[in-house]
């Protein structure tokens, strides 16, 4: 009995270590199979392959020196043997000397830092790539570098799992057929990718910390898989400092996750122990994060000190007002619609002018934030927006207009998906 026990925390202690060395080498294994084949699907499956051998074989013959080498040369032997057997080339733009490449028999001891040069910076942009929808850049990024399973990516965004197994196919499919190289773009066009990868990250982000759907208020493993897709990007670009044209783009990189870190701080007051809504007001401000909050500060004034301001650095800088704020009677909210002003020139789209109009309501009264939103006719244009009409409640609420903002109350219900948010609703609705 003695024995089975300690053959049982043998088992244990095993499969614990490699969970956590998968969860750590599983991207930059990938990148580097990826990098080398260009097929995103051979990829992935050598590497589930790799990982079965691992299960098999590290519970036997003890844990490898260095578990993401063995993880890399198994299972670039077996995509080798697989190529060689099925003699299955790729186009003659993408063809693979396998010659060339180390023999399936290479001792994984023998790999090092120069064989296996960390790719994950091109996976970034080649997820991100323009070509493919929004949907794919998500699904791909989090498939790829997040490591998650394609049915954690499918319950995320409420799709079956067969329908999202059928869009990474078909964006795995695209960057293939459309030759879309996986490299950090040239200088002219590295522009146009680092705003679809910062996009792709705050997209994640936004849906984990708004969920569209479902009872939850937020999902914080999406905000959390963003925060550290978005650690690991910055880590990336400050790997390389000699990439004059990428560090133009690390200010709004260090905002970025600046901004998400800021409002990941408060995630444990956002909502009571039932579930319900807690207003940012409302909320218990010694239970922010303290941590994560002097880190997120840190990056955004290291991010301004640059000199060269962005939309992510101003809305952190909005998170920031917030965040040094002791009570929610002491925010400077003037000087938050002074910044939504400066955020108005980089995105003048009309949910920054909702939330400007929200700012002046605190700073100037909820006369001047609701003329503000009847001036710019922001119903034409966000008409379908829950948040929108939820806004202009709140204001006619503050103006003692019942009447008025139960109707926009009611409307703002009718649009919501979220359960969370429509039980708070509805109680504002009752309450008038």
């Amino acid at each position: 009995m003695h024995v089975s026990l300690m053959k049982q925390d043998s088992h244990i202690s095993i499969t614990q270590t490699f969970t956590q060395i998968f969860d750590e080498a599983h991207s930059r294994v990938l990148a580097s199979l990826i990098s080398t084949f260009k097929d995103f699907e051979l990829a992935e499956d050598v590497l589930q392959d790799a990982i079965v051998s691992a299960l098999e074989h590290w519970q036997t013959d003890g844990m490898p020196s260095n578990p993401a080498a063995w993880l890399l040369t198994t299972a670039r032997n077996k995509a080798i043997d697989r190529l060689r057997r099925h003699k299955k080339w790729m186009a003659d733009d993408n063809e693979i000397d396998l010659e060339r490449l180390p023999h399936p028999n290479t001792p994984y001891a023998e790999v090092d830092e120069k064989t296996f040069p960390d790719e994950r910076l091109k996976l970034i942009f080649t997820c991100c790539h323009p070509a493919l929808a929004e949907e794919a850049q998500i699904a791909l990024t989090l498939r790829t570098l997040g490591g998650l399973t394609t049915e954690e990516i499918a319950h995320a965004f409420f799709v079956p799992a067969p329908t999202m197994a059928q869009r990474l196919v078909r964006a795995q499919r695209k960057i293939r057929d459309a030759g879309i190289p996986y490299e950090v773009p040239a200088a002219n066009k590295l522009g146009e990718r680092m705003a679809a990868v910062l996009a792709t990250i705050y997209l994640i982000f936004n849906e984990g910390y708004e969920a569209a759907f479902g009872t939850a208020l937020m999902r914080q493993d999406l905000c959390a898989e963003a925060i550290r897709l978005c650690t690991l990007l910055l880590q990336l670009v400050e790997g390389e400092p000699k990439h004059a044209m990428l560090q133009l783009f690390r200010p709004e990189l260090m905002g970025l996750l600046a901004l998400m870190l800021l409002h990941d701080a408060r995630r444990k007051t956002r909502a009571d122990a039932d579930g319900h809504i807690v207003l940012l007001e409302d909320q218990n401000r010694g239970l922010w994060d303290s941590a994560q909050i002097a880190r997120g500060l840190h990056l955004i004034e290291s991010a301004l000190l640059l000199h060269q301001p962005g939309p992510y650095q101003i809305q952190a800088a909005i998170s920031a007002v917030h965040a040094e704020a002791a009570r929610a009677e002491d925010t400077d909210w003037p000087q938050i619609a002074a910044l939504y002003d400066a955020l108005l020139k980089y995105l003048p789209t009309s949910v920054v002018q909702l939330n400007r109009a929200v700012a002046v309501s605190f700073a100037d009264g909820p006369l001047a934030g609701l003329m503000l939103l009847d001036q710019l006719k922001l119903d034409a244009e966000l008409g379908q927006y829950h948040l929108y009409h939820a806004a202009r409640a709140d204001l006619l609420r503050r103006l003692g207009l019942r009447d008025e903002a139960a109707a926009e109350y009611q409307r703002a219900l009718e649009l919501c998906q979220n359960e969370a948010e429509r039980e708070f609703l509805n109680k504002r609705l009752v309450s008038l």
